[in-house]
């Protein structure tokens, strides 16, 4: 039987009619806790020697269909859903790291995830370095024994620079390191990273995934291709656990050894559970992903193109257009597009950024971004503040920058408005 296509896979993957009531939506299951049948079908879920539901902290039906649909999408052996976008980088990172250990990550990141790799992840004794990952001799001597992770997004925020995945999997495969991608921009719609040779894909499935800015979320998606017992550098995965009576993860449970350590340590430790109902508007937003995304690319190349010919515009980022030096491999490796998350400068530097996103009457000024609606922030001042100029400048962030999040509207009434608020912002 031929493999069910994407947008099959979109509606229908993780989710069948409830065998109790017949309900063909996925319900949500809103408890906490799950009865056993008797004392030794409790001992065999807690010994990880039968897959069930414990606790919601750990496993719910609702998250559960997410995990599944969301694997299917990417390709994935198995999936863990989490509380954030943020949170998933941290389950990501945590059965790989220890005190000592570092992470080599590209410097075109989101703002907040260079803060969270350049500040919080040291108080764990782990530690970030950054580098252009389109230099990839620079990125070859960035590994050394200490690395335990490599960490890119697919396309970038607020950029949307895209990233040549096989070129860097072909490094981090010779070094013995997973390469972590966060597509959170991309979604599987266009761009599956494990295709391209990555070993983990995390998603803020708060962005396009969901697509209607209501709830947050997050998910790790494993290849289930990786050899944890390749070296002795992944000893969560491939030592005995002491807190489940010595179980190697990866020797009992192979291709889904990161999935069960996401689980039954990680979510059973750090506790960054999704919750049941976010989980449910997340799997009705799947169900419209590749509608929407479409959608998306189409509105995003018209915008991005009438903006690059505006001379009130001194640059446009988007690498649909041709200028893009990322154009090439947009073609190449996103032929469905490359998303709709972009940035432009203004003439007039910094004051006139400010001016435009506060003379924008359709475009929603907010802090997210892959919503149904259009959305516009000056990173400088808002997502990337913390960072220093020279760290925005890297980051695609510069102060003169501001970053669209084009939406699924009618592609001539954004330009309208964009085209008001140039007005107003260089008069």
């Amino acid at each position: 039987m031929r493999g069910q296509g994407f947008d099959t896979r979109a509606i229908h993957a993780g989710a069948e009619a409830d065998p109790a009531t017949g309900a063909r939506q996925v319900p949500i299951y809103q408890t906490t806790a799950y009865a056993f049948r008797d004392a030794d079908h409790a001992a065999r879920l807690f010994n990880l020697e039968e897959v069930g539901y414990i606790y919601s902290r750990l496993t719910n039906p609702t998250v559960a269909a997410l995990q599944a649909r969301v694997a299917a999408l990417e390709g994935g052996a198995g999936a863990v859903c989490c509380s954030s976008g943020h949170a998933a980088q941290i389950m990501a990172l945590f059965p790989l790291m220890a005190p000592g250990r570092n992470i080599v990550a590209s410097t075109r990141l989101y703002g907040g995830t260079v803060t969270q790799f350049s500040h919080t992840i040291r108080r764990f004794g782990w530690s970030a370095k950054f580098v252009d990952f389109d230099d990839s001799e620079a990125l070859r001597a960035a590994i050394d024994d200490d690395t335990r992770a490599v960490f890119c997004e697919s396309i970038s925020n607020p950029g949307g620079a895209v990233t040549d995945i096989p070129a860097v999997a072909a490094i981090t495969d010779a070094a013995g390191v997973p390469l972590i991608v966060d597509s959170t921009l991309a979604t599987p719609y266009l761009c599956r990273p494990i295709e391209m040779g990555a070993t983990l894909v995390v998603h803020s499935l708060t962005k396009y995934m969901t697509g209607n800015g209501t709830v947050t979320g997050g998910v790790v998606v494993d290849s289930g291709t990786f050899d944890w017992s390749a070296s002795d550098k992944f000893p969560s995965l491939s030592a005995p656990e002491p807190a489940y009576h010595g179980t190697v993860f990866h020797q009992t449970f192979g291709a889904m050894a990161f999935t069960f350590h996401g689980i039954a340590v990680g979510l059973r430790d750090l506790g960054m559970t999704m919750n049941p109902q976010g989980a449910h508007y997340t799997l009705m937003g799947i169900e419209t992903l590749p509608l929407r995304m479409a959608r998306h690319v189409e509105n995003a190349q018209k915008v991005a193109a009438w903006l690059e010919a505006d001379p009130r515009v001194e640059r446009v980022t988007y690498a649909g257009l041709e200028s893009s030096p990322w154009n090439a491999t947009a073609r190449r490796l996103y032929p469905k597009g490359a998303g709709a998350l972009f940035t432009f400068a203004v003439k007039g530097g910094y004051q006139a950024a400010v001016r435009l996103v506060d003379a924008l009457a359709l475009f929603s000024h907010v802090a997210n971004l892959g919503d149904a609606r259009s959305l516009v922030i000056h990173s400088a001042s808002t997502t990337h503040r913390q960072l220093t100029e020279e760290q925005q400048r890297a980051a695609g962030a510069a102060p003169e920058i501001v970053r669209l999040s084009v939406g699924i509207e009618d592609a001539d009434d954004l330009i309208a408005d964009l085209d008001q608020a140039l007005a107003r912002a260089t008069a």
